[in-house]
């Protein structure tokens, strides 16, 4: 899977940012997150954003 960065909090990496896909999907890097109390399966993870970020990509119209 190839991904294009398309907004984060930073440049170095190791923030909160949105992805685009070569799937046509998007991925989000974010903080995992493990006491929210839902079952999540052993695949898939939650993560926390900022909403400024969602805000960010959709005012730039990257989403």
């Amino acid at each position: 899977m190839r991904l294009t960065r398309l907004v984060g909090e930073c440049d170095g990496g190791e923030c909160p940012t949105i992805y685009r896909t070569d799937r046509g999907t998007l991925a989000v890097q974010g903080e995992r997150i493990t006491d929210h109390g839902i079952r999540v399966p052993e695949h898939e993870a939650m993560v926390e954003i900022p909403v400024e970020l969602i805000r960010r990509a959709i005012r730039d119209k990257l989403i």
